[in-house]
């Protein structure tokens, strides 16, 4: 949270104040249950998952690096310290590499969506619903619970997380989703609040909007802070200060919801059950710049198999895919892009069914001649796997005589995840050459059992 305009003895004031527990309030008649939500955020997720099994690098800076180890996209305290950017590209990084101040790691996926998993199902047992937000976020149930019980709810997260997993996280309460965000952030910020911050207080509520820039709300982007800046609205507590139906006047019924939030009035609730999706994207940027069709039909073989697995995991069946490719917009040469769409006669999972569409796609937006260095593909219109009406009249699939496909497809995905082996298509390749670039990707520590590590 940017508040570096005010002193450090205000910060640390502000810090005091919201690690102070406020005393329950006594209410005449509590008929009604009132809502409250914690949002768990586990800190510096990326970096912390590759500190947790190198125990040599506790008090090293560390950094992780986007596809093809392009740009920085997670830092630890100590990288931060050292002046390090978000974002900022690998290649500058160069002197501090050398010299050792800064391990740099790949984007290790697998074991940060691993580490995720056992987070939220170690959530799962210290509160009655999860919504699982982002892979290091989560927001908890906590309404009906006393101000002492949040707190030393807060603290028992914050000390099982760390003592079972290794990983730092911070909590924040509040009424409402947008003021827990806000609360979290102010337990991140400032160390005085122990990690946890209760914002059920609505005097405590406006100390903190007071100092919060208008562009830091979740849900306020650059843009609509922009026109509320010109409104002479800077700061979250001028926005919950605003007439909320003039708010929905100038902008639209998300922004009047987000000043509504800001007072405590919960218009988000806890969504337990993630939201099917409604689209699958699988794309990746190329190791190498592809010139040659055939490799480019293996890599988008490669992308349709990472997407249809998925579909299968969400448990639901697609009609549309969409391919596309380009060249890079900083190449010298003149810049291309396409895409094709085709569709299924029946919604499917079947990873062979799409790749029956793909050879027309790729054909209609091959040009020899360009050097590719992105493609992907995008499945759409969704069915329930459960729901689909099949045609009685249609012939079996080309793909499938046998009509075992989803037999064949939970067998492949069985093996795949198990850890056992891999299995693949041939139109995947077996070189695959264009795989981006991760020159310093860490162990599979826990999903490989090749790759444990070892305690000496």
């Amino acid at each position: 949270m940017a508040v570096e305009h005010h002193s450090a003895v205000a910060g640390t004031a502000l810090g005091m104040t919201l690690s102070q527990q406020q005393p329950a309030r006594q209410t005449v008649a509590a008929t009604a249950v009132v809502p409250a939500f914690a949002l768990v955020d586990c800190n510096n997720f990326y970096a912390s998952c590759e500190k947790l099994f190198r125990p040599d690098l506790a008090n090293k800076a560390v950094v992780v690096l986007s596809n093809n180890d392009g740009c920085v996209v997670a830092r630890c305290p100590l990288a931060k310290q050292l002046g390090v950017r978000m974002g900022i590209p690998a290649f500058q990084l160069r002197p501090l590499l050398q010299t050792g101040a800064v391990v740099a790691f790949s984007s290790n996926y697998a074991l940060y969506a691993d580490m995720s998993a056992r987070v939220m199902q170690t959530l799962a047992e210290l509160a009655p619903a999860v919504e699982v937000y982002s892979i290091d976020e989560a927001f908890l149930d906590v309404s009906g619970l006393s101000a002492a019980d949040r707190a030393q709810l807060g603290q028992q997260i914050r000390q099982r997380i760390r003592q079972w997993l290794g990983i730092s996280v911070c909590v924040g309460i509040a009424p409402s989703k947008t003021l827990a965000k806000l609360a979290n952030a102010a337990a991140k910020h400032y160390p005085a609040t122990g990690g946890v911050v209760d914002l059920t207080d609505p005097v405590r509520q406006r100390k903190l909007l007071a100092l919060t820039p208008v562009g830091e709300v979740w849900g306020i982007g650059n843009k609509l802070s922009q026109r509320l800046q010109t409104l002479q609205i800077n700061t979250a507590l001028q926005l919950a200060t605003a007439d909320a139906g003039w708010i929905r006047q100038q902008f639209s019924v998300v922004e009047q919801r987000i000043v509504q939030e800001l007072n405590g009035q919960s218009c988000l609730r806890l969504e337990d059950l993630p939201q099917p999706k409604q689209q699958i994207i699988s794309s990746r940027s190329f190791g190498t710049v592809i010139c040659d069709r055939q490799q480019m039909s293996e890599a988008l073989c490669e992308y349709i198999s990472r997407a249809c697995q998925k579909l299968r995991q969400e448990q639901q069946q697609a009609c549309q895919l969409t391919v596309f490719l380009r060249t890079s917009p900083f190449a010298r040469q003149p810049y291309y892009a396409d895409s094709r769409s085709g569709r299924l006669a029946l919604p499917s999972s079947d990873t062979r069914d799409f790749f029956q569409l793909l050879p027309a796609l790729l054909a209609a937006i091959w040009r020899d001649g360009h050097r590719y260095n992105k493609a992907g593909v995008m499945l759409t219109d969704f069915y329930p796997a459960m729901q689909v009406q099949p045609d009685l009249f249609a012939s079996a699939s080309s793909a499938d005589p046998t009509g075992r496909g989803p037999q064949l497809m939970q067998v492949l995905d069985l093996i795949n995840h198990s850890g056992h082996g891999k299995i693949w298509f041939a139109g995947q390749g077996i070189r695959q050459c264009w795989q981006m670039k991760r020159q310093s990707l860490s162990p599979a520590y826990t999903t490989n059992w090749q790759q444990l590590a070892w305690v000496r």
